[in-house]
C-alpha cells in the first residue's frame, strides 16, 4: 500500500515538472504556424518571353497582424523557382500544402499546361483533389465557392489535378476544365474548357455546359432551362430539373478505320415550369413534351459534337470507347487524331418525366 502510494505521487511530480515543457511546446508549435504561409489559392499565367506569373494568395494567422491575407506575385521560369522568389517578398514560410485551387490563365492553357500540371503533381504536399479552373480575367475571392455550387448542379465539371492529368495521359480522351471570368464585383461562370492534350482548343458556353454533361458521362443531379419555340407568340420554356441521366454508348465498325458511335442519354426528370398552354396532366400531352424536350437535347448535343470534331477535341471519350473494341495492336496503329474527325458520332436522347408538380 505504501509501495502504490510512493508510486502515485511520483508520478504526480514527474507530471507537474512536465507540463510546462508541454505548455512550452504547444506554444512554441503556435508560433510556427503563425510564420508559416499556407497557400490556399495559386495562379498561373504566360509573361513575357515564355516566362510564368505566379500569383498565390496566403491566409495571415498571426493574431496581431491587422491584415486578413497576404497576396505574392512574381514572374519566374518555374513554379518551384516562384516559391523560392516568395520568400523574398515575406518573413512567412510558403508551402503548398493547403492548396486547393490551381487557376491558369487562359493564354497559358492555350500554350499548353502539361508541364505546370506535372510539376504540381510531383509536389508530394500538394494533394491530387485540388481543383484546375481556367481563369478569362481576374477570378477573385469568390471562385472556391462558386465552383462547387457550379458542380453540385453539374453545369460543369468538377475538375481536379488528377483527373485533368488522368485525361492528358490517355490517348483516348481529351481532358476539360471550368472557366471562370471577372465580371466586376464578383466572378462568373464562362463555360467548359475543352483541350486537345493540354493545349484549350475551344469552350462550351456555360448555359450549355449541362449538354455536354449528359453526354460524357451519367448524371445524378442536375437542371436545364429549354426553350421549345413559341405559341401564340409566346416563347415556350420549360424548367426540367433533378435530373437523372444514364449514358450508354455503342460503336459500330463500318469498315478499316471508320466508325459510328451512338451515346445514348436515358433522362429523368421534374417539370418546375412550364409557359405552354397544354395540360400536363394529359398522357398524350407529357408524351409530346418529353419529345419536344429530347428534340432540344439532341439538337444541342448534335452542334457540340460538330464543333469538337472541327478543333479536333475529343472531349467525350470517344476514342476510350472505340479503343476498348479494338485489339491493342489495332489501336496502336490507328492514327486516332486522324481518325476522330470523320467518326460518325450520332447523339440520341430520352426522356421521362418524373413529375410535374401542380401543371393541370
Amino acid at each position: 500500500m505504501h509501495r502504490q502510494n510512493y508510486s502515485l505521487a511520483r508520478l504526480s511530480l514527474i507530471l507537474l515538472l512536465l507540463l510546462p515543457l508541454l505548455l512550452t511546446g504547444c506554444k512554441s508549435d503556435e508560433r510556427i504556424l503563425e510564420k508559416l504561409g499556407l497557400v490556399q489559392t495559386a495562379s498561373y499565367d504566360l509573361a513575357e518571353n515564355n516566362r510564368i506569373k505566379v500569383t498565390s494568395c496566403v491566409p495571415v494567422i498571426d493574431p496581431d497582424s491587422s491584415a486578413r491575407r497576404e497576396l505574392l506575385s512574381t514572374v519566374s521560369d518555374s513554379i518551384k523557382e516562384a516559391r523560392i522568389m516568395f520568400s523574398r517578398q515575406t518573413d512567412l514560410t510558403v508551402v503548398s500544402g493547403q492548396l486547393r485551387d490551381a487557376l491558369f490563365g487562359l493564354k497559358l492553357a492555350k500554350a499548353g499546361l502539361g508541364d505546370y500540371i506535372d510539376t504540381l503533381l510531383r509536389d508530394p504536399s500538394i494533394a491530387l483533389g485540388v481543383k484546375v479552373t481556367i481563369i478569362n480575367g481576374d477570378a477573385g475571392r469568390y471562385i472556391n465557392h462558386l465552383l462547387e455550387k457550379e458542380a453540385a448542379g453539374n453545369s460543369i465539371p468538377n475538375t481536379t489535378l488528377y483527373e485533368f492529368s488522368r485525361d492528358y495521359n490517355d490517348d483516348g480522351i481529351d481532358p476539360v476544365a471550368p472557366i471562370v471570368k471577372d465580371s466586376g464585383d464578383k466572378a462568373v461562370i464562362d463555360g467548359i474548357a475543352l483541350f486537345q492534350e493540354d493545349r484549350y482548343r475551344m469552350k462550351i458556353p456555360a448555359q450549355d455546359g449541362i449538354f455536354f454533361g449528359l453526354f460524357r458521362d451519367d448524371l445524378r443531379q442536375g437542371e436545364a432551362a429549354l426553350h421549345l419555340g413559341e405559341e401564340d407568340g409566346r416563347p415556350v420554356v420549360v424548367m426540367f430539373s433533378s435530373l437523372l441521366n444514364s449514358r450508354k454508348v455503342k460503336v459500330h465498325r463500318l469498315g478499316p478505320g471508320r466508325f459510328k458511335v451512338e451515346l445514348l442519354a436515358n433522362i429523368q426528370g421534374s417539370v418546375l415550369e412550364y409557359t405552354g398552354h397544354h395540360y400536363l396532366n394529359k398522357a398524350g400531352v407529357r408524351q409530346q413534351l418529353e419529345r419536344d424536350i429530347a428534340d432540344v437535347i439532341m439538337a444541342k448535343a448534335k452542334e457540340m459534337v460538330s464543333q469538337m470534331q472541327q478543333h479536333n477535341v475529343d472531349s467525350l471519350g470517344i476514342g476510350i470507347q472505340i479503343r476498348n473494341t479494338l485489339s491493342y495492336k489495332e489501336w496502336n496503329q490507328m492514327n486516332w487524331r486522324e481518325v476522330y474527325p470523320q467518326v460518325e458520332i450520332e447523339c440520341k436522347a430520352k426522356v421521362t418525366i418524373k413529375d410535374y408538380g401542380k401543371y393541370m
